[in-house]
């Protein structure tokens, strides 16, 4: 109930009037059924602005921390990301993977929509990062399309670090549903995990025109957060 009153009353109408986004391919969704909708992931904004322009509800695998956060703005946080629908992960330790699997299938298996970004993480210089395989571990494991997702120009109201959005207009497209059903009874096949990722990827990308960098998003943020943390040591 609450979901439907933020999206239809109180925020969707107020995220639609603000950033009025341009909507391309909307028609790619489908009307009913289980299907994965996969995106790139730039600005905390995109959370609540791709699920403001669906027909449909969507749920999301949203990171445990977005649940446990201190004080009054932790839970009031976590009040919202509940309300809303969406679905706490523990992407630390060696189940993550998973815990965000069988989470993913059990919203496919009551013929939902489920929305995954691949990379894992917000790029935090608006890049396209490699994808996380467990976006085609679902797909073939529950035997549901993929459809791909482009968010273009929520980096620039709102990259990393910036608390409040700035108001512009974004675009939001979509593209054709994939199929993997070739695929059928090789989800256990690390090889055919990666392809079928690598598919998606570039389906995003061609959306988005962002460059691409074949490395995990996380890797090359610790990367850079260690050679920042000795260019501080050296300075001292």
């Amino acid at each position: 109930m609450f979901y439907h009153l933020l999206k239809h009353v109180i925020l969707g109408p107020l995220l639609r009037l603000l950033f009025r986004p341009r909507i391309e391919g909307l028609e790619n969704i489908p009307e009913d059924g289980a299907a994965i909708v996969a995106g790139n992931h730039l600005s905390f904004s995109d959370h609540f602005l791709m699920p403001a322009i669906l027909k449909r509800r969507i749920t999301f695998l949203a990171k445990a921390e977005y649940f446990t956060g201190p004080g009054v703005k932790g839970r009031l946080t976590a009040a919202f990301f509940r309300s809303a629908g969406q679905i706490p992960v523990d992407r630390s330790g060696k189940d993550a993977g998973k815990a965000a699997l069988r989470e993913g299938l059990g919203v496919l298996s009551k013929g939902e929509l489920l929305g995954i970004y691949p990379e894992g993480t917000r790029s935090h210089d608006g890049r396209l990062y490699k994808g996380k395989v467990g976006v085609a571990a679902m797909a073939l494991g529950a035997h549901v399309p993929v459809v791909p997702c482009a968010m273009v120009g929520t980096f620039e109201i709102q990259p990393p670090g910036q608390k409040l959005p700035k108001v512009r207009r974004v675009t939001i497209r979509f593209g054709r549903p994939l199929d993997f059903s070739r695929y059928e009874g090789m989800e256990g096949e690390r090889s055919v995990l990666r392809a079928v990722t690598d598919e998606i990827m570039y389906e995003i990308l061609e959306l988005s025109g962002q460059e691409y960098v074949d490395r995990y998003a996380g890797e090359v943020k610790a990367e850079e957060e260690e050679a920042r943390k000795k260019a501080r040591r050296k300075t001292r």
